[in-house]
This record gives C-alpha cells, structure tokens and sequence, in this order.
C-alpha cells in the first residue's frame, strides 16, 4: 500500500470537496417554562429547567 496519490487531484475537485464542509447555525427552541430561546435536550441558562422541571437554581 502506498500513501502516495496514483493521479492528481485538481484544484477544482479539491475545492469542490471541501465546500461541503461548513457551519451549520445551532437549532434553538423556546423553553417550554420562561420562552427563552436555548439549544434542544439542554437545560436553560436563564431559568434552570429542563422538561418544566427546575434541575438546576440560577441566581
């Protein structure tokens, strides 16, 4: 098994390869307790909940 490539790639099929990887914006939904906005199967920062139970006491 060698490492080396057995042709060469060229910069538009390198660039097209690598244009497939890209950030995607986090999905956010409302907490169900106070409506702010916090990442799914997290508990809130804002008012420590998680599924309308209080899991964790934010000052």
């Amino acid at each position: 098994m060698s490492i080396c490539p057995k042709n060469k790639s060229s910069k538009a099929r390198r660039d097209s390869r690598r244009a497939n990887w890209k950030m995607t914006a986090p999905a956010l939904v409302k907490c169900s307790k106070c409506g702010e906005l916090m990442m799914p199967h997290r508990v809130c920062k804002k008012c420590g909940s998680y599924n309308k139970r209080e899991i964790v006491s934010v000052d």
